[in-house]
């Protein structure tokens, strides 16, 4: 109860946000559910339009994501796919992208992972080119849903993925929250924006709350100063130890 008292910002990484958001009071729980379930499915059918997916990438300092991703879209149009979708989706850390597009644009990076000074390129198991405009059917379910929603000013800052900024109001996380489901998770980029303070002070306490410890991972590479305060609470440890 103290650390959730004291708490002063919270993010979400992709469908997180909501989990952020309504941590802070800026949206009812049941309401969020709601709205995340239009918005998966939404994301869903959008997934099965266009055989499309995401690629787990890990360059060295060489890399340059943009020419990569031109290059694929290219492959995909001398194939005859009309305007391909190849393009950074996921800002993870210094030298690792998520990109997400067409398969085939995927599969040409993957392919040709050493010419693009990739390490490590890695397909993700989901259906879609999800942060991409691939998604863009989605969008208009979700804007009529956070309509019908009664959105708050948050209690506390809460950094949106679109910008990697603080929401201001209400209308604020009306606006992003839809755009983030066709633009990329600046999650790097958040880390910075979170993280920034003049040299010095200390960093605060980080709490990852959930399955799997990915975002600490993350903060770790992205500031590892910051990541000597940070503890991963399972979501079911209390209901274990309720049970027991």
């Amino acid at each position: 109860p103290q650390v959730v008292e004291r708490c002063v910002a919270a993010a979400g990484y992709s469908v997180g946000e909501f989990a952020a958001l309504v941590f802070a009071g800026a949206l009812g729980f049941a309401e969020a559910l709601y709205a995340v379930k239009v918005r998966a499915e939404a994301m869903q059918k959008a997934s099965e339009a266009v055989p499309s997916g995401m690629l787990s990438v890990v360059g060295r300092r060489e890399a340059n994501y943009k020419f990569a991703c031109l290059e694929a879209r290219k492959h995909c149009e001398s194939l005859g796919i009309e305007n391909p979708v190849c393009t950074v989706s996921n800002y993870l850390f210094p030298d690792s992208r998520v990109i997400a597009g067409h398969l085939q644009a995927l599969e040409f990076l993957q392919e040709n992972a050493r010419k693009y000074y990739f390490k490590r390129a890695k397909m993700l198991p989901v259906s879609g080119a999800f942060h991409t405009r691939l998604m863009e059917p989605a969008v208009e379910p979700l804007a009529e849903v956070l309509k019908s929603i009664e959105i708050q000013k948050p209690l506390l800052c809460v950094y949106s993925n679109v910008d990697g900024k603080k929401y201001m109001h209400s209308k604020h996380i009306q606006k992003l929250l839809v755009k983030q489901v066709v633009s990329p998770v600046l999650w790097e980029q958040t880390m910075h924006s979170v993280y920034e303070r003049k040299q010095g002070t200390e960093f605060p306490y980080t709490y990852e709350v959930g399955p799997g410890n990915q975002l600490g991972a993350i903060l770790k590479q992205c500031n590892l100063k910051a990541w000597k305060q940070y503890k991963h609470v399972d979501a079911l440890e209390d209901e274990e130890a309720a049970e027991t």
